[in-house]
């Protein structure tokens, strides 16, 4: 993947040199086509049928926008996802000679990210919005070589306007965008740690793959905890790569997180964690679905909906049906309370109810990385049964190793602030302290290239 990267990277930078159009675009597609390639050629064919198949069924729909048509793009959607992605794990516990060859099917990576934005497109044909792309754009927009293999999912009216114009260059935009994917580089190095350990051998997986009867109520939390710094680093971190690599080429993705491990109620947690889905599921599935009827019954009922479908997303597994049904429930619960406090005109001092919402917040969160992480809805249940027996908490928890892993780093988290103050207040990209910035540029490189990422291992490459 790097070796494309270094490779492709003198043909995007020359894209600021085209003057902004047709041959701009060709040339960012040529780029955006040759890196996806590098992921298997067959990934990349389903990656052109799906965009010339969502680019005829926009057209059809913006041709007559009624409810039939659009429900025939959203049908061979997610037919085509269902074929690569739901049916190879269904068809594995069957023997049948054409069982066994469905098994063997691979999903592309990143199609659950493109086949949303093609989704979007759909939706907001269906709603008249002024979109005409080009095939070339619409294409462009598909398979965007910076987010077609995890995101940010992006909506055309975004991107569009931006396929069409170039910004001026500028140095210091670029010297950002750098100091961006470096810091993207360093939250996935920290990824792999926690992962594999300090050493190796002691890290999360390790955590993990213990016999669930051999956990006890304070290593379950430290899993907990830990895998959902894991997963914010990698996720985030990729995040910071894409959107950095895009900016360096004129390009403006969404954003994805906004320190979210600091929110105080999960509804917050949501609009801050993974923002381009969340915001998504609620444009697009939760919105429509909860103003087909009225009552709070039927707008709790689209919300947890909504959020199963969140998880469904990522896979059709027990595990990712459960998480997603426990953030739904979360999600309602929460609702449920600020109707009880309006109701009551109880207002709690902020002084002691937003620390208060925050703990709640973050460990009712992390309790549910164990639904997202464990190999079983089985396992899952034996963690989460530890987290309520006091007796457990007295008994031994995991190597001394990992749990101080975890717990610095989940402190640098806080005390950082989601490393926005790393980005931010030290002022990096102009001003501060020139021997703090140069220490803390040696902390990352120190981190990066003795702990190299390794690009097959980012988590939502699986997805």
């Amino acid at each position: 993947m790097w070796t494309a990267l270094v490779a492709l990277a003198p043909l995007a930078a020359a894209s600021w040199w085209v003057r902004p159009g047709k041959w701009r675009q060709v040339l960012l597609l040529a780029a955006s086509y040759a890196f996806y390639a590098v992921f298997g050629v067959s990934s990349l064919a389903v990656l052109l049928a799906s965009s010339l198949l969502n680019f005829g069924c926009g057209a059809f729909i913006r041709a007559r926008p009624i409810a039939g048509r659009l429900w025939l793009g959203i049908a061979a959607n997610v037919s085509l996802l269902g074929f690569f992605k739901y049916l190879p794990p269904a068809a594995a516990a069957f023997e049948a000679p054409l069982a066994v060859e469905l098994a063997r099917v691979a999903l592309p990576i990143g199609m659950s990210f493109w086949t949303f934005q093609a989704l979007s497109y759909l939706f907001d044909q269906y709603r008249e919005e002024d979109l005409r792309p080009s095939l070339l754009e619409f294409c462009l927009y598909m398979g965007f070589g910076p987010t077609v293999l995890s995101g940010p999912i992006c909506r055309l009216p975004d991107m569009l306007p931006q396929f069409q114009h170039r910004p001026p260059f500028s140095w210091s935009a670029a010297g950002a965008a750098a100091r961006r994917i470096w810091l993207g580089l360093f939250m996935t190095s920290l990824a792999r740690i926690l992962g594999g350990g300090i050493r190796g051998g002691h890290g999360l997986d390790f955590g993990f793959a213990q016999p669930a009867f051999a956990l006890h109520a304070s290593g379950v939390w430290i899993l907990a905890i830990g895998y959902g710094f894991q997963l914010f680093f990698d996720f985030a971190g990729y995040t910071h790569l894409a959107i950095g690599a895009a900016q360096l080429v004129g390009f403006q993705p969404p954003e994805n997180f906004n320190r979210p491990y600091l929110s105080t109620s999960p509804s917050v947690f949501w609009t801050r964690w993974h923002m381009s889905l969340s915001f998504w599921i609620r444009d697009y599935v939760f919105l429509p679905l909860a103003s087909a009827r009225r009552g709070i019954f039927w707008r709790n009922f689209s919300l947890l909906s909504s959020m199963v479908i969140f998880g469904l997303w990522h896979k059709a597994t027990a595990p990712f049906i459960a998480w997603g049904a426990y953030n739904g429930a979360l999600l309602v619960l929460h609702r449920q309370w600020q109707a009880a406090a309006i109701r009551f005109s109880w207002d709690p001092p902020p002084a002691f109810w937003e620390p208060f919402s925050w703990v709640v917040t973050f460990f009712s969160i992390c309790a549910g990385w164990i639904l997202f992480r464990a190999a079983s809805l089985k396992q899952a249940g034996e963690m989460l049964t530890r987290l309520v027996r006091p007796a457990d908490y007295a008994l031994p928890v995991l190597p001394a190793e990992l749990t101080l892993l975890v717990l610095s780093l989940a402190l640098a988290y806080f005390a950082l602030d989601s490393l926005r103050l790393l980005a931010g207040r030290l002022s990096w990209s102009s001003g501060g302290p020139v021997e703090l910035k140069a220490a803390c540029y040696a902390v990352m490189t120190y981190v990066i290239f003795f702990n190299g990422v390794k690009p097959q291992g980012f988590a939502y490459f699986q997805f």
